[in-house]
């Protein structure tokens, strides 16, 4: 075999269908689309469209139920925790926080703060401070002589929202609008 001799084998590669090139084609005339009419044309778009009938996607019924109001933790296992200290990626003489979790790619997202879950074998003794947590994950870290400080998630809206609260109280109902401005 010479390198000029290197082929596909017959029939590995076929040539693309070159349509509305004469009858003699075999994809002459119409194209293969059959006749006239919208779908025989280019950019159609009638897939869900039922003639002005009232689609099926939009006649059932919706379920569920999606909350905005959510709160959006990054859910962090202690075995992947567990994992990273044995790696040596993660420091545990400070306290591990959202940012030393986030650091080192364990908290993706999350922004209302980190949620410990107790999946998996946890053995250092490590001080964490989070947004909230587990009971399973608390009662694991505490057996391995560590501790969990479990903060608040941040607020900011309704901190906000309680203090023009309190000065409106605070405030004359004659002042409150020219303060406000």
């Amino acid at each position: 075999m010479k390198l000029n001799e290197i082929r596909d084998n017959e029939g590995a590669r076929h040539r693309r269908m070159r349509i509305g090139r004469g009858i003699g084609s075999g994809k002459g005339k119409t194209g293969g689309r059959g006749q006239k009419g919208q779908k025989a044309r280019e950019g159609v778009s009638i897939k869900g469209f039922e003639g002005g009938q009232m689609p099926l996607h939009m006649r059932i019924p919706k379920r569920g139920f999606n909350n905005i109001f959510a709160k959006d933790f990054a859910e962090v296992n202690l075995g992947l925790i567990q994992k990273f200290i044995d790696a040596g990626k993660l420091d545990i003489k400070n306290v591990v926080d959202h940012a030393a979790l986030k650091a080192i790619g364990l908290a993706r997202g999350g922004k209302d703060g980190v949620r410990l879950l107790g999946k998996g074998e946890f053995t250092a003794k490590v001080k964490f401070s989070v947004t909230g947590a587990s009971k399973g994950a608390i009662a694991a870290v505490e057996k391995a002589g560590g501790s969990v400080e479990v903060a608040a998630a941040k607020q900011p809206e309704a901190e906000k929202k309680a203090a023009r609260a309190a000065a409106n109280k605070a405030a004359p109902k004659g002042k409150a609008a020219k303060t406000a401005e």
